[in-house]
């Protein structure tokens, strides 16, 4: 079929995680429970990041950005599995398939953004306490959270304009459980050459970089930590350091051997897999990583959802 540049595909198949009727089951109730968690625990810290004054400061509203975007970053993705999982229908029609993209990258590349930014905001808090509010002021913090915002928006349209400008004129079954452009690349009737050495260019570029940026804050983080006299407000900043650490390799990690490699059947099974990573297991983990290793926040979450009387003094 040769008719040009013109896509005679109306929708796709997304083959999911697994075929086998044993499997399905189970996993659908395993990644429910996370779907359900990870909107429990984000949800939760967007309301009492929007509620607590006490909350309203630079780490926190970044943190409250970080958790609204995993809830719908998560959001993108999960039902429609959950769906192919329990229905033998896993259709998904091509507009649909072209939103799924589209949201999925401008989330991601927001998110690492944003772990930069809060990077940037730990190593402010430690390094120059006394010009913390000076250089985290609430103008400062509005601009790194919108420039997050407005470079993911443009990374993603980006990425999604070039994957489907391709003609897809016969293969519709995605292997994959959503919409990714690497699985889409693959379906494409025309060479992709040029696509795939963008993405892993424009996906280097954005990986590396705000990684090597979040290294350097943590370079001059570590030094500042061994010159703090006081344990207590040494175990604080490592805490909170460690916290932030964690969800960059959760997320990092599987990102980076996502997307910068190439497209090969091997890869595309590996990044299925490793996708299960940073869609589902790890938005539900960073609200239980920053939550339980942060004492303000679950003094705030009890103020909240249990109400002030447990805070009042008891009578002597």
């Amino acid at each position: 079929m040769d008719e040009g540049n013109q896509t005679s595909v109306t929708e796709f198949i997304l083959l999911g995680i697994t075929n086998i009727p044993q499997l399905q089951i189970f996993l659908f109730i395993t990644f429910l429970l996370f779907y359900l968690f990870n909107l429990l625990g984000n949800l939760s810290i967007v309301t009492v990041v929007i509620t607590d004054q006490r909350l309203h400061t630079p780490m926190y509203f970044l943190l409250g950005n970080l958790s609204f975007l995993d809830f719908f970053f998560s959001s993108t993705t999960v039902p429609k599995m959950l769906s192919g999982l329990l229905m033998e229908d896993k259709r998904i029609s091509f507009h649909s398939c072209i939103a799924q993209l589209y949201v999925v990258h401008f989330l991601a590349c927001t998110e690492a953004l944003l772990l930069t930014s809060m990077s940037y905001d730990r190593y402010v808090a430690i390094c120059n306490p006394l010009r913390y509010h000076v250089l985290m002021a609430k103008r400062v913090c509005i601009q790194l959270a919108s420039s997050s915002w407005i470079t993911g928006f443009v990374y993603s349209l980006l990425q999604t304009i070039l994957t489907f400008m391709l003609p897809f004129c016969k293969f519709n079954k995605i292997n994959h459980f959503f919409c990714d452009i690497k699985p889409l690349l693959k379906l494409a009737c025309a060479d992709i050459h040029f696509n795939e050495s963008l993405l892993s260019i424009v996906t280097a570029f954005f990986a590396i970089s705000t990684l090597l940026l979040i290294i350097i804050s943590y370079v001059f983080i570590g030094t500042n930590l061994l010159n703090i006299r006081s344990s207590q407000g040494r175990r604080k900043a490592f805490s909170t350091c460690t916290s932030h650490l964690t969800v960059v390799l959760l997320y990092y990690g599987p990102a980076i051997c996502t997307y910068l490699r190439s497209a090969t059947d091997d890869s595309l099974e590996q990044d299925r897999l490793t996708a299960l990573l940073f869609t589902v297991i790890t938005p539900a983990l960073n609200p239980l990583i920053y939550a339980l290793r942060n004492t303000e926040m679950k003094r705030s979450l009890k103020k909240v959802f249990l109400g002030d009387k447990i805070f009042k003094r008891r009578p002597a």
